[in-house]
Formats: C-alpha cells, sequence, structure tokens
C-alpha cells in the first residue's frame, strides 16, 4: 500500500512526497488558491480555432489545495474497474468492466465475484457500467446498474436491478428494467452512468454510439440514444419529465442532444443534476442539466472530428441548444464525477471533480453562481486513468482507474 502525504502550509512554497519508504517522490510549487494570477492548467495548442461563448468557458485561470491532505492506494488488484458506490458501512461495491461485482473492504481485502448479473457485452466500451445503490438500501438491499447487453440486431445500453444476498455472495432475482433502444451493432459510446435524484428517481445516460449513423439520433426524440433519460425504480419513465409533453417523444427522456456522458451528479447545494461528456478531438464538456433541454451534440461542438475535418457546419451556437458551462480542448476525457460535500478540506466545498482518462488526472473544477471560476489537476503524477471518483462515507474522495486501482484522497 503506497500513501503521499501532502502538506501546503504557505501562499507559495515547494514540497517533497515521499513513498511508503521514505524516498522522496517529486517536487511540486504550491499557490496560494485566491492567487487569482495563476495560469491556466492547459498549456497545449487546442486543436480548434474556435471561441468560447463566454469568458470562463474554457482554459479558466488555475487554483491550488493548500490544506493538507494524501494519496493512498488501497488496492491495485482489481480488473478495469467502471463503477464505484459505497454500502452502508463504508465497503466499496465496485463494478468490473468484464462482467464482475466485488465488495472491496478499507484495507484493500476484496470478495470473489459476486454472482447472478445478467451476461455483458465487454467488448470495446462495452462491459459492467454504472452502479447505485437504492436509497432504502439498508431496508431492501437493492442495486442497480447499467451495462451494455447483446441482442438481436446488436447491443444498447441496459438498466438493471437486484437484491444483494443476505450473505453478500450473488445478486438475486435480476431484471432488466431499461433498454435504451434502438439497438445498434457497435462497440462505442454507451453512457452508463445511474445515480438516483432528490426524489427517488434514475438518471441514467446514454451515448449516441459514435458512428456517423446513430450520431443524428441524439437528437431525434423517438430514440433513446445520447439522452439522458430519468426513470422509476420499475424502469418506467419518471414523472415531471418535460420531453414527456412534446408529441412523439418518449416520456422517459429528460434531456438530449448528448454525444457520450459517462458523468453524472448532483450539485450538494441545490440538487440540479450535471454531467460531462466526451467531446470527439476536443470539445469535452461540463453541463449543467435541465429537464426538457437540448444539448446540442451533433449539430453544435467545440471540436473536431478525430481525423481533423470540421464536423457538420462547424458552429458552436445555435438558438434552442444549451452552452456548456465548461469545455476542454485539448480532450482530458471526462468520465466519472462528484461534488465534494465534505468539510476536511474547506477549500473543496461544493467543487467538482472529475475523473479523466486521458487526461490522466483528477479535474478540480471551482464553481460559482453556476459557473467554473477556477481549476485544478490532482494526482497527475499517479499516470493513471481515472474512470470514477466519488465521496466516501467518511467524507474522503475514492477514485478507480482502468489500471486496477483503488484510491483515498483526502485527510
Amino acid at each position: 500500500m503506497m500513501t503521499r502525504f501532502l502538506l501546503y502550509t504557505g501562499v507559495v512554497l515547494s514540497l517533497t512526497s515521499f513513498n511508503c519508504s521514505g524516498k522522496p517522490i517529486s517536487e511540486i510549487t504550491i499557490a496560494s488558491e485566491t492567487d487569482s494570477t495563476i495560469a491556466p492548467v492547459e498549456t497545449n495548442k487546442p486543436n480548434a480555432d474556435y471561441k468560447p461563448a463566454f469568458a470562463g468557458q474554457t482554459r479558466v485561470n488555475g487554483v491550488k489545495t493548500t490544506s493538507k491532505y494524501e494519496v493512498k492506494v488501497i488496492t491495485e488488484n482489481l480488473k478495469f474497474p467502471w463503477g464505484l458506490t459505497f454500502l452502508p458501512d463504508g465497503r466499496f461495491l465496485i463494478t468490473e468492466k468484464a462482467g464482475n461485482l466485488r465488495i472491496v473492504k478499507a484495507n484493500g481485502e476484496m470478495s470473489e465475484k459476486i454472482t447472478g448479473l445478467p451476461a455483458v457485452d465487454e467488448n470495446g466500451q462495452g462491459g459492467l457500467l454504472g452502479i447505485t445503490l437504492d436509497p432504502d438500501f439498508a431496508s431492501n438491499r437493492m442495486v442497480y446498474w447499467t451495462f451494455a447487453e447483446k441482442v438481436t440486431g446488436g447491443n444498447h445500453t441496459s438498466v438493471a436491478k437486484g437484491r444483494l444476498s443476505n450473505d453478500e455472495s450473488k445478486i438475486e432475482n435480476a431484471t432488466v428494467i431499461y433498454r435504451a433502444t434502438p439497438a445498434h451493432k457497435g462497440n462505442l459510446h454507451f453512457g452508463g452512468r445511474i445515480i438516483f435524484d432528490k426524489d427517488g428517481y434514475l438518471f441514467v445516460s446514454t451515448g449516441e454510439r459514435s458512428d456517423k449513423v446513430t450520431r443524428p439520433q441524439a437528437q431525434q426524440l423517438n430514440s433513446s440514444l445520447g439522452k439522458i433519460i430519468r426513470i422509476t425504480k420499475d424502469g418506467q419513465p419518471a414523472p415531471g419529465n418535460e420531453l414527456a409533453k412534446v408529441a412523439g417523444a418518449r416520456p422517459e427522456l429528460y434531456s438530449y442532444g448528448h454525444r457520450n456522458v459517462q458523468g453524472l451528479s448532483l450539485n450538494p447545494v441545490d440538487s440540479e443534476l450535471w454531467s460531462n461528456e466526451f467531446g470527439p478531438r476536443g470539445g469535452d464538456e461540463v453541463n449543467h442539466i435541465s429537464s426538457g433541454k437540448n444539448y446540442g451534440w451533433p449539430t453544435i461542438t467545440y471540436g473536431i472530428e478525430y481525423a481533423g475535418p470540421k464536423i457538420g457546419d462547424a458552429i458552436q451556437q445555435k438558438a434552442g441548444m444549451e452552452q456548456p458551462v465548461y469545455y476542454w480542448d485539448p480532450s482530458v476525457s471526462p468520465s466519472g464525477m462528484t461534488f465534494f460535500s465534505g468539510v476536511s478540506i474547506p477549500e473543496w466545498q461544493n467543487n467538482l471533480f472529475v475523473g479523466c482518462l486521458s487526461g490522466m488526472h483528477i479535474v478540480r473544477l471551482v464553481i460559482k453562481d453556476n459557473k467554473v471560476i477556477g481549476e485544478e489537476r490532482l494526482v497527475a503524477d499517479e499516470y493513471q486513468r481515472w474512470r470514477d471518483v466519488q465521496q466516501g462515507k467518511d467524507g474522503a474522495l475514492y477514485a478507480v482507474t482502468d489500471q486496477g486501482r483503488l484510491y483515498r484522497i483526502g485527510k
């Protein structure tokens, strides 16, 4: 087990962090968060020459954490973990992409595979994906998860639920409650995050499946692709979805015009939904989600095609389409994310933490009045692809990486 102790005590200082053997790992420079002259953390040239719609929409000034915290590896024996949630006693319930569900203790001890889940299609970006517990888990032991499901004609993102057995060895009565149709024969852009809202309904994200033939469905209200949906625990449309009022629209749709949403979180201040999504080459986004709104993909985007051409009409703004609160170019590949509501690190209060894959860091975004006013890159010296980050029962941040690690980040 490796621990790094990070101690920030001054306005500007140099710090050496040590591994468990006492040998220095790296030297970094820390500056006070209140220093508004800190340069933006992104220094690489953008892929596109597009201009932001408003000041602070991208490359905002940097900030630095000034409180003491430690970075600790709990285990590195997971196999492509994807989703992370917490049992009532603080242990971790973690999905592995190949279809495995495991319980991990704070000391790193890992359970055998929990059985009883339906088969997953693990090809490409598919597999066993996001996971959450019923708000009444303590009494009903119900678990909800998303996965890529193989069906006639291809595959799609599905939502299932089941009861964790009393001995924690299996999921009982696993049932698929929702399928994001139409199916498509591909292995990309499944979305896959799942969380409960404040009223006990489920938010689920889907992708538009990446291929140009399916991409337009992000704008089509008779398709579940490229959407955030809101459903009941039984998979029915949740009441109050604005798009249910639109003729021909699927009533479970909450928002649309998304590319591939892998991050969902509720702001602890007002319980409103925030998301992130992958852009193509540049144009990764953080969005403040409102029911019934159109978030633009693929009509508007701050990214370009992977091969270099511009997308569509190469426009970034259009009436009736929402602007991202924040975007990155070059891409950081944002995945799981959480708002921090703990009190142990005061300057992190209500900040948004986003795990980044290609960026190989966790982004900390300081948000005020629904705008980003500061950005910090954490744990970049770990060189990990950060798949999910969540706040644990003890108030610390916990994160899983594609390389199989589970981290604790906090006091």
